[in-house]
C-alpha cells in the first residue's frame, strides 16, 4: 500500500460536511459521494454501506468490488459478523487479520483486514460503513479516526435522505392507488361502480357519510349516498350552493373543518361537523362531486383532500365510461348490426387465403375473437417476380383494432411496391404509422419475402411471435426480433435469410394461438403446436390450417377464441 500524506482531521471534517450538504435528499448520490470521499483518504479493495431495515437487519445499499449476486443476497443480523458486531454495540471494529477472527463472514476469499464503522443518528442505528482489504493490518488508528469523523457527518445526512425516500415512497403508493382506480373502468354498470368507489374511499379516508353527485345541466343530482353503511338519498343541489355546489362551481376541492363555522354548509342530515368535497373533472369538464362528511370536527385533513384529488380523475373517467356504456347498451342492436356489416366488409379486405405462386404453396386463415378482428395478413407480388407475405396483430381487439388493421393493410399495399426488402418495408410502415399518431395503438408484424430464383426466404420481425420452420422431421424456431410498429420512432429491424429445401414448411401464428387457454387456465403453447406439426409431416398448407384451428378449438373448448387467431403457412415445393 503506497504511503499517503498525513490527513488533517479538520480538513476531512469540513470536506465531509460539504459533501453531505451537497447531496441532501438523493440517497444514491449521497452514498456514491461518501465512497468517493473515503477513497481519497483510505485504501480499500471492497467498500460497502449497509443500512438498517425495520427489523434491525442490514442490507447493502451501495458497494464497490462486490459481486452483484452477493449484494442482492447478503442480509446481516445484529451481532452477526464484524459489521453486525459494529451495529449491535455501535462501536468501530478493526480487524488486522480476518482469518484469526471468528466473527468474520467469509464472502471474499482474498480479504485479510476489515474495518466496520457504525452510522448513528438521532440516537438510532442508521447503518455501517464497511471497508475490506487483501493486505493484513490495512486499517490502523488513523484510518479509524478518519472514518469515524466522516461517519459523524454522513449519519444524519443518510438518515434524512432515507426519510425523504420514505415520503417519496408514500407518494408513490398513492400514485399506485390511482392506477388501481383505473380498474374501475372495467365496471360498466354505474350502480356497481359507485358502490365500488365508496368501498375504496373508505379504505383510504374514514367517513360517516359519502355522496356522489353528477351534473345534469346546472344542477347536481344525488346519484349515490351511504351513511353508516346504509344507502341514503339526498336532494339535488344547484351549482354554487353548499359545500358540494362550491366545489362544483370553482372546480376546486373544498375542506371544511367545522361546519358550524362555515356559512357555505347546507345541512342535509343532522350531526355533520366536518366535510370535504372534491370535484370530478374529465377533460376540463366538471361531471360531478365526491363528498365526504363526518360527525367529528376536523376529521379531514389536507392530506385526505390530496389523496381524494389524486383519485378523482380516475373516478370521473370510470363514471363517464359507465354512463357511456349504458347509452351504448340502449342501442345495442343497432351497434351489433353495424359490427356485423363491418365484419362482412373485413372479409373482403383480407386477400384470398390460398394464392398460387411459383415454388411455394400458401394458405392463411383468420378467426376473430369478436365481430371484427385486429389481426391481418396480406400477400402480394414484388419486383423481380418475387412474393411477399405479411402477418400482423394490432394491439387490442374489436372495431378500433380492426380499423387500425384496415389502415395498416392499405399502407402495406402502397409501401410494398417501393420497398421489398423485409426490414426496409417494416421501417417504412413504422414511420407511416407514427406520422398518423394514433394513440395507444401499435402493430406487431412479420414479413417474409420469397425469391423463387434463389430459393430463399427472407424474414423480418417487428414484435410478432417468431415463425416456425419444419424441415426433415424437426421443427425449429426462427429467432429474429424487432420492436412493434407505430410505437417508437427510429425502429430497427433484423432479418434472416434462409436457403430453403423442397418440403420446408414455414408457420406463422399470432399470439391468439399460442396463448389460447383451456378451462384449467393452461395455455396452448408452442410445444403443442410443434407436436401437431410433427404429426402431419406430409400435410398440405390447407390441411395444416384445418388441423391447427381444430386442435386449438378442441383444447380451449371455445367456439369463439378469446383472442384473434391468424395462421399463415408457406410450403416450398
Amino acid at each position: 500500500m503506497a504511503d499517503r500524506p498525513r490527513i488533517d482531521p479538520l480538513q476531512i471534517l469540513t470536506e465531509a460536511s460539504e459533501v453531505a450538504a451537497d447531496h441532501p435528499l438523493d440517497l444514491e448520490d449521497l452514498l456514491r459521494a461518501l465512497a468517493s470521499l473515503v477513497r481519497k483518504v483510505v485504501d480499500y479493495q471492497l467498500f460497502a454501506v449497509l443500512l438498517a431495515d425495520s427489523d434491525g437487519s442490514m442490507t447493502i445499499r451501495y458497494s464497490i468490488g462486490y459481486r452483484p449476486d452477493l449484494v442482492s443476497m447478503l442480509r446481516v443480523r445484529p451481532g452477526e459478523g464484524i459489521t453486525g458486531h459494529a451495529a449491535q454495540f455501535r462501536e468501530t471494529v478493526v480487524v488486522d487479520d480476518v482469518r484469526n477472527d471468528p466473527r468474520y463472514l467469509m464472502a471474499v476469499d482474498a480479504v485479510r483486514s476489515e474495518i466496520a464503522v457504525p452510522l448513528v443518528a438521532r440516537g438510532k442505528l442508521v447503518g455501517v460503513i464497511d471497508l475490506q482489504s487483501p493486505a493484513p493490518g490495512s486499517f490502523g488508528e488513523e484510518e479509524r479516526g478518519i472514518l469515524e469523523l466522516i461517519a459523524s457527518r454522513f449519519s444524519l445526512a443518510i438518515d434524512a435522505a432515507q426519510l425523504f425516500q420514505q415520503t417519496a415512497s408514500q407518494n408513490e403508493t398513492l400514485h399506485t392507488l390511482t392506477e388501481i382506480a383505473q380498474e374501475f373502468s372495467q365496471i360498466l354498470r354505474l350502480e356497481e361502480l359507485l358502490e365500488k368507489i365508496s368501498s375504496l374511499v373508505r379504505n383510504l379516508v374514514r367517513y360517516d357519510a359519502l355522496s356522489i353527485y353528477l351534473r345534469e345541466g346546472e344542477m347536481l343530482k344525488h346519484y349515490f349516498g351511504v351513511r353508516f353503511d346504509e344507502r341514503v338519498q339526498w336532494q339535488t343541489m344547484p351549482m354554487g350552493e353548499g359545500v358540494v355546489g362550491a366545489a362544483a362551481q370553482t372546480k376546486r376541492p373544498v375542506l371544511i373543518q367545522d361546519t358550524d363555522e362555515d356559512e357555505r354548509y347546507v345541512a342535509a342530515v343532522e350531526g355533520i361537523r366536518s366535510e370535504v368535497a372534491v370535484p370530478l373533472i374529465l377533460k376540463d369538464e366538471m361531471i360531478g362531486v365526491l363528498d365526504l362528511e363526518s360527525d367529528q370536527v376536523g376529521s379531514f385533513s389536507a392530506e385526505h383532500m390530496r389523496v381524494l384529488s389524486l383519485l378523482a380523475p380516475q373516478i370521473a373517467s370510470a363514471i363517464e365510461n359507465a354512463r357511456l356504456y349504458e347509452e351504448v347498451a340502449r342501442s345495442r342492436q343497432r351497434y351489433k348490426s353495424n359490427l356485423e356489416a363491418a365484419r362482412e366488409l373485413q372479409r373482403y379486405l383480407l386477400p384470398n387465403g390460398h394464392p398460387e405462386f411459383e415454388g411455394i404453396e400458401v394458405a392463411a386463415r383468420n378467426r376473430p375473437a369478436a365481430e371484427v378482428s385486429g389481426d391481418l395478413y396480406d400477400f402480394h407480388p414484388t419486383p423481380g417476380e418475387c412474393f411477399g407475405a405479411l402477418s400482423g396483430d394490432v394491439s387490442g381487439k374489436g372495431a378500433a383494432a380492426a380499423l387500425y388493421a384496415a389502415l395498416t393493410s392499405g399502407l402495406i399495399r402502397s409501401l410494398a411496391a417501393k420497398h421489398h426488402q423485409p426490414k426496409v418495408l417494416l421501417g417504412a410502415i413504422n414511420r407511416a404509422l407514427l406520422e398518423r399518431q394514433i394513440e395507444a395503438r401499435y402493430l406487431v408484424a412479420l414479413y417474409a419475402h420469397w425469391e423463387p430464383a434463389e430459393k430463399t426466404m427472407t424474414i423480418a420481425n417487428a414484435g410478432h411471435p417468431p415463425p416456425l420452420l419444419m424441415r426433415g422431421g424437426k421443427v425449429e424456431t426462427i429467432e429474429v426480433g424487432g420492436t412493434p410498429l407505430g410505437l417508437f420512432p427510429g425502429g430497427e429491424y433484423d432479418e434472416v435469410t434462409i436457403q430453403t429445401q423442397p418440403g420446408d414448411v414455414f408457420v406463422t401464428a399470432s399470439d391468439g394461438v399460442s396463448e389460447a387457454y383451456n378451462a384449467e387456465g393452461e395455455q396452448y403453447g408452442e410445444e403443442r403446436l410443434t407436436a401437431l406439426l410433427l404429426g402431419l409431416p406430409n400435410a398440405t398448407p390447407v390441411e395444416l390450417l384445418d388441423a391447427i384451428f381444430a386442435d386449438v378449438q378442441r383444447f380451449s373448448g371455445r367456439e369463439m377464441p378469446a383472442d384473434d387467431c391468424t395462421v399463415v403457412i408457406i410450403r416450398t415445393t
